[in-house]
């Protein structure tokens, strides 16, 4: 048989966590690739109980069910980002199979092949893999730790008239910076005034470590929230437990109900089992203790993985202590190529996330992105251990290839 793929899947390439995290399996190799919560914050014995209340329902509890997703869960996130001064109604609403699901939605609704949309550089892999499939032109601003540059924001507006804006402003993946209120507020009055779509992807914002600073989502600054010109995404993956791959999108109605009839397109519905067991989890346990034990576990854990880099000393590596998310986004020496330096790694025991597929463009390849939320102590610090001498290897071979 000889296979005749569409033309998109010629941009199609794999997950580079997901390839990595294939060396991580059955094997000594220690990952601080993926995104993965530590999973001795998954509340086992409460989720088990909630799946059993469930059944309470009956049939219904297997059945299909609406594509906007289950009702009382949808009400339950509603209320919840009120609290966040978001506020939106259930039908400003949609339940996806993960964030992931609603950026996928989006684009296919709302950006045809060629659009442009503006982006941080680096970003989100999986956005920048998704973007290539469609064809889409996914173009970087100039930005520092305090979010995109407002004047090269406005300079590409001008230049390539963009239809939306991805960004990740509260502990982006991968760098974990934060915006500033100037540059949130910035990006919400230019692209209202140029009709642009903003994309706000906030998958981390509940995992901070500086009490309860308030981070205001981009969404909620928008004046007019049933007009907005913002849709905002998020998940239970976590604060809950990824597998349920329970996630949700707001916006306009004209926005999520275009959305809604993709999904009937795509997968009809999310699982209606994890939905109803969520939400019967979230109403009979408490969520805002669980996030507390949460931040406080991974706060320790960020602490630990910057002391113990600090410790080893490496010429010429520099990184920003992050406020909150997962990850420790690395700067190496100009001479280090990560992507060799990943092969040595491995070979040590020890997998991380090579910089140059969170890039749009102009990546840089001596960047890696670390995780420090899955392991624990012990593991941790015979992971840096194994990445100091990966690092050092490296050295040492780069400087028998110049003296030679």
């Amino acid at each position: 048989m000889e296979y005749s793929f569409s033309k998109s899947v010629e941009a199609l390439s794999s997950s580079a966590v997901r390839e990595i995290l294939k060396l991580t399996q059955g094997n000594q190799v220690l990952s601080l690739a993926g995104g993965l919560p530590a999973e001795d914050s998954f509340p086992i014995a409460e989720m088990r109980e909630a799946f059993d209340r469930s059944f309470d329902l009956g049939a219904k509890a297997l059945q299909y069910g609406l594509t906007d997703g289950y009702l009382p869960l949808r009400e339950w996130v509603a209320e919840r980002m009120k609290q966040k001064q978001m506020n939106v109604g259930v039908d400003n609403m949609l339940l996806t199979t993960g964030s992931q699901q609603a950026v996928d939605l989006l684009c296919r609704v709302y950006l045809d092949e060629g659009d442009v949309v503006l982006v941080e550089n680096p970003t989100y892999l999986a956005a920048v893999q998704l973007f290539q499939f469609r064809g889409i032109r996914a173009i970087p601003v100039d930005g520092d730790d305090e979010g995109m540059d407002l004047e090269d924001l406005a300079a590409k507006i001008a230049k390539y008239r963009p239809k939306m804006a991805y960004v990740i402003p509260t502990f982006a993946n991968p760098t974990g910076k934060v915006w500033s209120m100037e540059r949130r507020l910035g990006l919400l009055k230019q692209c209202k005034e140029n009709n642009i779509l903003i994309l706000e992807d906030d998958p981390y914002g509940e995992i901070q470590f500086d009490g309860n600073a308030p981070y205001r989502s981009i969404f909620s600054l928008d004046e007019h929230p049933t007009d907005s010109c913002v849709v905002y995404t998020s998940t239970f993956s976590k604060i809950v437990a990824p597998g349920l791959r329970t996630g949700w999108a707001i916006g306009d109605t004209r926005v999520i109900q275009m959305m809604v009839k993709a999904k009937q397109a795509v997968d009809l519905q999310s699982s209606t089992i994890d939905q109803i067991a969520l939400h019967q989890l979230l109403s009979h346990f408490d969520l805002e203790s669980h996030i507390a034990k949460i931040r406080a576990s991974y706060k320790e854990r960020m602490e630990w993985m910057h002391e113990l880099m600090t410790k080893q000393q490496w010429a010429g590596v520099t990184w920003e202590k992050p406020r909150g998310g997962m990850f420790l986004w690395v700067n190496l020496p100009e001479n280090v190529d990560s992507e060799k330096l990943l092969a040595l790694s491995v070979k040590e025991g020890v997998a991380f996330v090579p910089g140059k597929p969170f890039y749009a463009e102009e990546a840089k390849s001596n960047t890696i992105r670390l995780n420090y939320t899955l392991l624990n102590k012990e593991d941790t610090e015979l992971a840096i251990t194994r990445l100091g001498k990966a690092l050092a290897q490296y050295q040492q071979q780069n400087q028998a290839v110049t003296q030679a």
